[in-house]
């Protein structure tokens, strides 16, 4: 029986690994869930890669079409339209894998068919692909389905993957230009290395006149560059992909998930998406009813951020030895005056959820303003860099030229 490696959070939110044997991923979900352990990641081992698929399969896999949040959105928003509309479950499944555009999607939806038909719940289903649905999602539907009110939990959902996917885009859309900036500058640096020092470098040694030490060390760097440049790239692709194996570990994503908070700029545009991440699944999971202990334990595992999610659970922790809830986010040391205050308010009159909704519209607009500003804050340090950069070549490529020139006009 293949063997499948595991890592999930226990009820305490605490990180558990381990291996298990069954015939696929959705039962090891099933085994893991039924222990107490809410899965995080599930990969077969290497027996199972070995005997189950070869080189050709596994390549296939790799540039398979994926899931992306988009489709999980739109998922989220018809299967609303389709409850609202009194159609029985198992024919909304029917005709979404029939509408699919993307086949990743339509397998899902057929699978989620057939243990649906076969007496299971939606969410049981839902558990065994861990990939596209988050503990997130699946702790939603088991919660609508518990209360009957799975309708408002699909709209709910689909409110929320929508806000993550326009951060996302936002984001993506504000890193373009300077982006292209320094991808430019970074060619712009490799041709004059590889071309244009090397050619003035020949001129000079034809003079045999003694080059200022900006120039030599230009021409030391090219000569480098040209002789080791695969040695260079090498080490750029090791070091990435040592810098991706780091931020994998538990330990090394705490670290880079801190780090970022602190970065110049983006830190506070991640730490405020930290904040509205954090403040609009909360909020949504205490409208939908779920104990503040385990909303707290799920809203840990979907803020993004390793960091801000253990003081998260250090919150669920105070709050299990009866603490209040403003109490423990104060202890935290991760919100702001505005949330603290905010839960603090919400926290004594019994609405907490709508003080925690408010700070996520608030958090979203900051986030919105930032994005947009954000390629005005970076341009004068890119700027400042291309000057830099395009005055240290200048100097070290004309400075002789200019001492040859005065050389040979007081010869004259």
């Amino acid at each position: 029986m293949p063997v499948f490696s595991y890592k999930g959070r226990n009820a305490r939110g605490e990180l558990v690994q381990g291996t298990l044997e069954a015939g696929d991923s959705g039962a090891i979900a099933d085994q893991l869930f039924n222990t107490g352990i809410t899965p995080v990641e599930i990969k077969s081992g290497a027996a199972a890669v070995a005997a189950g698929r070869g080189i050709a399969a596994a390549i296939a896999a790799r540039f398979a079409e994926k899931i992306t949040l988009t489709d999980l959105m739109l998922f989220c928003r018809q299967m609303y339209t389709l409850i609202r509309s009194g159609v029985p479950m198992l024919r909304a499944l029917g005709g979404l894998r029939e509408s699919a555009t993307n086949p990743a999607l339509g397998r899902v939806i057929h699978d989620l068919q057939i243990n649906l038909d076969a007496g299971r719940e939606l969410s049981a289903g839902m558990r065994r692909h861990t990939a596209v649905f988050s503990p997130f999602v699946v702790n939603m539907v088991r919660v609508g389905e518990m209360t009957g009110r799975l309708e408002e939990i699909f709209l709910r959902l689909a409110e929320h993957l929508e806000f993550e996917n326009e951060m996302r885009g936002r984001i993506k859309t504000a890193l373009r230009y300077p982006l292209l900036v320094v991808g430019v500058m970074a060619a712009a640096l490799a041709i004059v290395n590889v071309f244009v020092i090397p050619a003035f470098a020949q001129i000079y040694d034809g003079f045999g006149a003694k080059l200022p030490l900006l120039t030599r060390v230009l021409i030391g760097f090219s000569e480098f560059t040209v002789q080791y440049g695969w040695l260079i790239v090498a080490a750029a692709i090791a070091g990435w992909m040592a810098f991706r194996t780091w931020i994998r570990a538990p330990a090394g994503r705490y670290r880079w998930d801190r780090f970022k908070l602190r970065i110049p700029i983006a830190g506070k545009i991640v730490l405020k998406a930290t904040l509205a991440r954090f403040a609009r699944s909360f909020a949504l999971t205490l409208k939908s009813g779920v104990p503040l202990v385990q909303s707290l334990t799920v809203v840990a595992a979907v803020v993004e951020n390793d960091f801000v999610g253990q003081r998260i659970e250090q919150m669920r922790d105070g709050v299990e030895r009866g603490e209040s809830i403003a109490r423990t986010a104060a202890t935290a040391g991760v919100f702001t005056p505005v949330v603290l205050q905010m839960v603090a308010v919400g926290d004594e009159t019994g609405q907490l959820d709508e003080m925690l909704a408010e700070v996520a519209q608030m958090y979203e607009r900051d986030v919105e303003y930032d994005l947009k500003n954000l390629s005005t804050q970076i341009e004068p340090i890119l700027i400042i860099a291309l000057a830099a950069l395009v005055l240290i070549l200048a100097l070290g490529v004309l400075m002789p030229i200019w001492g040859l020139g005065k050389a040979a006009l007081g010869a004259k």
